[in-house]
């Protein structure tokens, strides 16, 4: 068997790669960082015009028909430029939840509009992994009321919102519908998080139990790990450029032994990562009895090799690297942030602990 990505998928890769690198910068970041949404919005128009939105809807009802290997590809090119794109739950986890034969009427009303960029989806779930005393959600009667916090792709006034209480998902149109979504304050800038609060909510129950939950959750961490792994590749890519460039004692910072050791050790940890995330995105397809091991150790084990690196690769640029001068922060806050999105490290490895028997 060779596992190695296909011409198509390399096509897809520098395509997004590409757009990415002409719109991406340490300017837009930072413009990002106070407050402006041009950046955004603009990002969020280039992949709507690509037919990324689509990605993993069905042919039939618009989309490309691809899966979370794809799926990854493109999230590792968005961790790697820090891009704020509308991602892991427009785009990944609300075509899974909704593209299934329990669900056809919804997949048919929803999906072809998620695909043509005319609908974004919000996915507010965290609660059915962390929940805090003050928050969560009840249901009465179909109405849902309370507050949920962490949400993902909700901060662009989404026309769905992707929920779960107990165990079960509910779909709710937030149209003529009392909802309050704010901003939640977190230590990074290039991806925004929301706060929602859902004052009896009409709701639609999506069918299918805590088993369709479990399977969306862990294809957002496969697609994190993605996150994390370009956000990675992208902080020892300035290490080492840096290394080469800067002088001291009129000689390249790299040409010493101990800045080559850490640069190696970044690379050494960081490679066998790749072959990681590409085997769990491709497990969520085609391995379904590895699938949620597979996404947990992925998650878990870029949370900290990402970790690790981005504190190792702050030190090899010294002072600068704490500076906005280089922007160097905004990957590691990013990393910061993303290894807690749908379950910390801890919490994952114990997942992963319960799904062996231990």
């Amino acid at each position: 068997m060779e596992f190695a990505l296909s011409e198509e998928q390399e096509l897809l890769v520098d395509s997004v790669s590409k757009m990415l690198s002409l719109s991406c910068n340490v300017d837009e970041l930072r413009s990002q960082a106070s407050g402006e949404k041009t950046f955004r919005n603009k990002i969020n128009k280039e992949f709507s015009e690509m037919g990324l939105n689509g990605l993993l809807v069905p042919e039939r009802l618009g989309g490309s028909g691809l899966g979370i290997l794809e799926a990854s590809l493109i999230g590792e090119q968005i961790g790697k430029f820090a891009a704020p794109a509308i991602w892991i739950g427009n785009s990944v986890m609300t075509p899974i939840c909704l593209n299934n034969d329990e669900n056809k009427d919804l997949a048919e009303e929803w999906l072809p509009r998620i695909a043509d960029g005319s609908c974004i989806s919000g996915v507010a779930i965290n609660e059915y992994i962390s929940k805090r005393e003050d928050n969560g959600l009840t249901i009465d009667n179909g109405e849902i009321s309370g507050i949920s916090i962490f949400a993902i792709d909700s901060e662009t006034n989404p026309d769905i919102i992707i929920t779960v209480i107990q165990d079960e998902l509910y779909l709710v149109e937030t149209a003529n519908e009392k909802i309050e979504i704010s901003n939640l304050p977190t230590i990074d800038s290039t991806r925004v998080m929301s706060e929602i609060v859902f004052h009896s909510c009409s709701s639609q129950k999506i069918n299918g139990g805590k088993d369709l939950i479990e399977k969306i959750i862990d294809a957002g961490r496969v697609v994190l790990s993605a996150d994390l792994l370009g956000a990675s590749q992208n902080m020892l890519d300035k290490a080492i450029e840096y290394s080469l460039e800067r002088k001291q004692f009129n000689r390249i910072i790299g040409s010493f032994q101990a800045v080559k050791h850490m640069c190696a050790e970044m690379a050494a940890d960081l490679e066998p990562c790749r072959s990681l995330v590409w085997y769990a995105s491709y497990a969520q397809s085609n391995i379904p009895e590895e699938a949620h091991l597979t996404a947990c150790h992925a998650k878990a084990h870029l949370s900290e090799v990402a970790h690790d690196i981005a504190r190792t690769s702050t030190q090899v640029h010294g002072g600068m690297g704490f500076t906005d001068l280089l922007g160097l922060h905004y990957w590691f806050k990013r990393i910061g942030l993303t290894r807690q999105i749908l379950g910390g490290p801890e919490i994952v490895r114990k997942e992963a602990a319960v799904s062996q028997g231990f």
